[in-house]
Formats: structure tokens, sequence, C-alpha cells
């Protein structure tokens, strides 16, 4: 109580519910159509240092048995992964999405140009794939749109020579045409996680 009262953050007391080995925080999450999950856990352990016979020497000198903490962040991966997928009806942020853009061709000219950007994108640190298929613009866009990419990069003969990239987001009729290295930045300053994010602008 007292921890939970030092953080400053709401809490409340579910009476009833099932602790065996100790106290235990919940952490509750509520999703976009306002179902609530218990995933991350912080549970007290009074049994567990006994009997695997673990110990310290305190300060007298005296052997101590120690209080255990068993922290699951998420709950199960699996199910949390699940949980935000639901969350997000499958459209995940940029910063998030597994596959962050698609870098596709509208004709074979632009496949060198295509793997360059590839190539330009990955060193970013953006996670990016090439779809140079002869298959129609199109049919790739849909695709990818239904795979739930959240950039496709679509370039031509005409980006190719002028060195630009056409980005279609998820989500949007339109697109937008950027030099390449504007396009490639503005995607990677995306692609930092929130809390990266914060630490950078608060250092």
């Amino acid at each position: 109580m007292a921890a939970l009262k030092a953080s400053g953050r709401p809490w409340t007391l579910n009476k009833g519910e099932g602790a065996f080995y100790g106290p235990k925080l919940e952490y509750v999450l509520r999703d976009a159509i306002g179902r609530e999950w218990q995933c991350g856990t912080v549970q007290v352990d009074l049994n567990m240092p006994g009997r695997l016979g673990a110990f310290y020497i305190d300060e007298h000198s005296d052997k101590v048995t120690p209080v255990m903490l068993h922290r699951a962040m998420f709950g199960s991966m699996e199910r949390f992964t699940g949980i935000l997928i639901e969350h997000y009806a499958g459209h995940l942020p940029l910063w998030l999405s597994p596959v962050q853009a698609v870098v596709t061709t509208i004709t074979s000219d632009a496949d060198d140009f295509g793997r360059e950007v590839v190539e330009a994108a990955r060193k970013l640190g953006l996670r990016v794939e090439a779809d140079l298929r002869n298959e129609k613009i199109n049919y790739k866009v849909r695709e990818h749109s239904l795979a739930k990419v959240p950039a496709l990069l679509v370039v031509g003969k005409k980006e190719a020579a002028e060195r630009l990239v056409s980005i279609r987001r998820l989500g949007s009729e339109g697109q937008q045409v950027m030099p390449l290295d504007a396009a490639l930045k503005a995607l990677a300053d995306e692609a930092v996680p929130p809390d990266v994010r914060r630490q950078k602008t608060t250092a």
C-alpha cells in the first residue's frame, strides 16, 4: 500500500482476488473499444526463496532468507501481442510494425534504384522489404495494404532518374513525392519508439 501511495498513480483494491504466495500488483490495460485486459504483474513471494535455500548475509553476519519479487511485464507475450493487434485493428504504428515499409517498383527499369532505396533505408535502421516482382503496381499496392504495411515507397523510371520516392501511407488514398534522403529521414524519425523519443527530448 505504501509503495502504491508513493507512486502517485491511481489504483484500486481487488478484494477476493487470488494471490497464492504474497501481495500482488496487477496492471490492467483498456483497449480501443473499452475492454480491460490484465497484463503485467509484480508479486511478492515469501515462500519460494526458502524452498530454494536462498539466503544472504546481513550486516550482523546472519543468514537471512530474501523476499522474491516475480515480475511479468506483459503477462504472456503472445497474448499481449494479440491485444496490441486488436487494439490497433492490425494497423500498427510505424515504430511498432514488424515491416515498416515496402519498396515497390512500377517497372523493371527502376529495380536498381529500388534496391538502393532498400539499402539506404536499412542503414537508417528501418525494417524494409523489397517488392520487385513483375506485377502491376495496383496489385502490389493492394497486397501490401491488406498486409497492413504502414508505408509503401513506390519508384518508377522517373523517380529513379530524379532520385525521388512516392510515399503511400496505409489508410490514405493520396501519395506524397519526396526526395529520397528527406523521405527516409522522415520515416526514420517516425520509427523511433515513443519512450526513446521522450528520452532524447528531455536529455
